[in-house]
């Protein structure tokens, strides 16, 4: 299966595409078709561990790599993981289930594609004949980065700088961000906000001078965010997954579906949900779940994308974002393949931060999605709520979905099975999670992770009480147009 960039007629392997990261026109990578699969593969499918299934489902959806190349990457990947399932759902009340995304080592679901994607990168700059080290350049706005660090920590042939907004990310996870351990590795963090060091990253691959300079230094340029296609493909995994477990235990049939809310920002999270349908998985509504960065929601419900609004810090800081760049590959499809419309509606984007498509396609859109956001009071409402009534913990980001999903039902009684992604472990925002949940908190983010345990009995991971003792070992900070120049001042030190 060959993939295309979202912004013109390159057509290019998987393993091209890996290392690359992004498109020398600065469009996506977008698979060119998708397999389909049968409810007898769905049936097959249950029966595997999830590494297996895995290896299974990406052996299809990237060419040059075979199941059996896969498996012990996919084995590895997961060998961290604090759950034997991986990926394990909980069910609550009237047809609800959360899919917990949130059991690798840095207590976030960028792990599910991060533990797999050094593996993946390193295994196609070999199939591409790559001598050159490979520099990851990361933005993260809370858990990509940690994920990043820990995935790629001392893989050789690689290094992977992060970027982070300053004072945009919780204490947790900026801790986890500052503490990495690593020779290859470098954090730091950029005054302004995660849209502003999501596009320096961006700019910088499009930067000859800067890749010049790289490549005088023996290095060429890849991305561990979700514009990677090794990123996004171990997402699709999951939901297959997902759907393969509801089918196989009696919790939803071919006929009903289910629905899936996913808290998101960036959209790649829900864009892996929508390649899982199209590939035959029984999803019928996707629900895409905002905080009071309601740019998705607008444009879901109106067509027109309009980042010209104010950014707001939540207490669910991994979707404060106003541009979600894997957004343009699901714009591909709406434009039936043309790369020239996608590239037309990026550059108004750029230029004017706004653009609009047309009715028939804003008719395709809503047939899809539903569009809806919490804010705080909302969110901090949903966490004590579900706490109360189902003794089920929830971090600020699953619980902007439990919210978002609420309202979905209420507006539209839809009663088919519904699976709420939860992207975080609740001990990576304790002091809000506490407070929503009426726990007294005393001290630091670390305290109130001592003190969420205590009173709700919920046991907290071992890295959060590991961390707080850990030194801080990166302290670089830039401003937005100097991403570059830290780049290379982190190489030549």
């Amino acid at each position: 299966m060959a993939f295309v960039s979202t912004r013109g007629a390159e057509r290019v392997s998987a393993p091209e595409a890996i290392v690359r990261g992004i498109a020398p026109d600065g469009g996506l990578y977008a698979p060119e078709a998708l397999p389909a699969w049968s409810r007898a593969d769905f049936a097959a499918l249950a029966r595997l561990d999830y590494p297996a299934r895995a290896a299974l489902i990406l052996s299809q959806l990237l060419d040059g790599f075979t199941q059996e190349e896969l498996l012990p990457m996919a084995r590895n990947a997961y060998a961290r993981f604090d759950d034997p399932q991986i990926a394990p759902l909980r069910a609550l009340r009237d047809g609800q289930y959360v899919l917990e995304l949130f059991h690798g080592p840095t207590m976030a679901f960028k792990d599910m594609a991060l533990q797999f994607l050094p593996r993946l990168l390193t295994a196609s700059a070999r199939k591409q004949g790559e001598q050159r080290e490979i520099a990851i350049l990361t933005a993260t706005s809370g858990d990509t980065g940690k994920a990043a660090l820990e995935g790629f920590q001392d893989v050789p042939g690689t290094s992977v700088t992060v970027f982070y907004p300053l004072g945009g990310v919780s204490a947790v996870q900026e801790k986890q961000m500052v503490t990495s351990a690593g020779k290859n590795v470098h954090v730091v963090a950029v005054k302004g906000n995660f849209d502003d060091a999501q596009t320096g990253v961006k700019t910088l691959f499009g930067d000859p001078a800067f890749i010049d300079s790289m490549a005088q230094r023996g290095k060429t340029l890849s991305s561990a965010n979700s514009i990677n296609l090794g990123r996004l493909a171990p997402q699709v995994a999951y939901y297959l997954s997902a759907c393969a477990d509801l089918l196989a235990d009696g919790k939803a049939d071919w006929d009903t579906g289910v629905n899936v809310c996913v808290p998101t920002g960036n959209f790649g999270n829900i864009l892996a949900a929508w390649y899982a349908k199209r590939m035959g998985a029984p999803i019928r509504k996707l629900i895409c779940a905002s905080n009071r960065n309601d740019v998705l929601t607008d444009f879901i419900r109106t067509g027109v994308y309009d980042k010209r609004r104010p950014f707001h810090k939540t207490i669910s800081p991994s979707m404060d974002i106003l541009i979600s760049s894997n957004l343009e590959r699901f714009l591909l499809e709406l434009a039936q393949g043309d790369a020239r419309q996608v590239r037309a509606w990026m550059e108004r984007l750029k230029t004017e931060g706004i653009y609009e498509i047309a009715p028939d396609q804003k008719a395709v859109l809503a047939d899809i999605f539903f569009g809806g956001c919490a804010d705080d009071e909302k969110t901090r409402a949903a966490i004590g709520r579900v706490w109360r009534e189902e003794q089920y913990l929830m971090d600020p980001h699953t619980a902007v979905a439990e919210a978002v999903a609420r309202d979905y039902r209420q507006e539209t009684g839809d009663p088919a099975p519904l699976l709420i992604v939860s992207t975080a472990s609740p001990y990576k925002f304790a002091a809000d999670v506490a407070q929503a949940v009426g726990c007294p908190v005393s001290g630091d983010a670390f305290d109130a992770a001592q003190e969420l345990e205590a009173f709700t009995q919920v046991k907290a991971p071992r890295q959060v009480a590991e961390l707080k003792s850990l030194p801080v070992l990166h302290t670089r900070i830039c401003e937005k147009d100097r991403m570059g120049e830290a780049v290379l001042a982190g190489f030549d030190d």
